[in-house]
């Protein structure tokens, strides 16, 4: 197995920083349509078409985005001679990724069955501020991964 990791690494790479980009695309982009749909009145025209566009995202690319980044991210830990667990960056890196971000798409999953239902009991503003954090976990996730501060 550490053979087929280490022949394919650049290509497992590659991939794994398609999905997590097409992660973050939609983690910013979902939280913007809450904003929208948080001012939409129930049962609206607007409300029933943005119930079909946050299911179409969370479906369609963040949740296989996200098991895609997650698997071969998985593979590159795995990967011979390249993670050095002894160094602090890739535990804050493990940190943001699998806990902050995986958090904060649950806590997005779990916004949007509210709004399915028709039961959302949040204002536009806190969406605003909620799509702030998927950006300071990307930030703090790069800085580690290119820059390995300690």
């Amino acid at each position: 197995m550490s053979d087929f990791l280490s022949d394919w690494y650049d290509w497992i790479k590659a991939v794994h920083v398609i999905a997590v980009m097409a992660w973050m695309a939609g983690m910013l982009y979902l939280p913007r349509l809450y904003v929208y749909h948080a001012d939409a009145e129930v049962g609206s025209e607007l409300s029933e078409t943005l119930k079909i566009m946050e299911r179409r995202l969370l479906r369609a690319i963040i949740n296989p985005a996200m098991m895609v980044a997650f698997i071969l991210g998985i593979g590159l830990i795995f990967t011979p001679g390249v993670i050095d667990f002894g160094q602090g960056w890739i535990w804050l890196k493990l940190f943001c990724a699998v806990i902050g971000m995986g958090g904060m798409h649950a806590y997005l999953s779990r916004w949007r069955k509210d709004f399915e239902a028709d039961r959302n009991t949040k204002a536009a503003g806190f969406y605003r501020k909620v799509n702030e954090i998927p950006t300071v976990f990307m930030i703090i996730i790069v800085i580690m991964v290119i820059v390995r501060p300690f």
